[in-house]
């Protein structure tokens, strides 16, 4: 068993577990911090990203070890029951998520984008949520929620979903 500190949400937990565990079992399993899914356990769909010292990650591919003394955001930490992050507000207004099994990672890889560049172009947008795949719906609305999502951070009004892919 392998002692692990990490701070999750501006919370430091501990938890000791074996050293094969990864970083999303650690948050799911010992944490209680389901928001990350396990869809395909290889890295390739995005359900499982957090952010991890400002980078959006795949929680299936990094050791809890690996994570040992780093500052970690899952969605749970995003916002509260009361109010909703911005992006999380524009993924809901502008119906950009379905099912909402891959919503958690998308939104954290598009936090970690709008953390480094508040004024990402479509393209830039595109190249972060690439490595998150939705199986319901397409991804024009998630883009167009994330752009929504930057001019609310960046204090400029929003702007109809139907004027910003144009």
């Amino acid at each position: 068993m392998t002692d692990i500190a990490i701070t999750v949400n501006g919370e430091l937990r501990k938890a000791s577990v074996p050293s094969e565990t990864t970083l999303l079992q650690l948050l799911r399993d010992n944490f209680q911090l389901t928001g990350a899914k396990l869809g395909c356990d290889v890295g390739d769909c995005g359900a499982c990203t957090v952010i991890v010292d400002g980078a959006a990650v795949n929680a299936c591919l990094m050791l809890a070890v690996q994570a040992e003394g780093r500052d970690i955001i899952t969605i749970e930490g995003l916002a509260n029951r009361q109010v909703f992050h911005p992006l999380q507000q524009a993924f809901e207004e502008s119906g950009a998520l379905q099912c909402g099994f891959c919503g958690p990672g998308v939104i954290l890889s598009a936090k970690a984008l709008l953390d480094e560049n508040p004024d990402p172009d479509v393209y830039e947008i595109r190249d972060a949520l690439a490595g998150n795949l939705c199986r319901c719906t397409g991804y024009t609305k998630m883009i167009e929620a994330v752009q929504n999502a930057a001019r609310i951070l960046r204090g400029e009004p929003e702007i109809s979903s139907r004027m910003i892919s144009r």
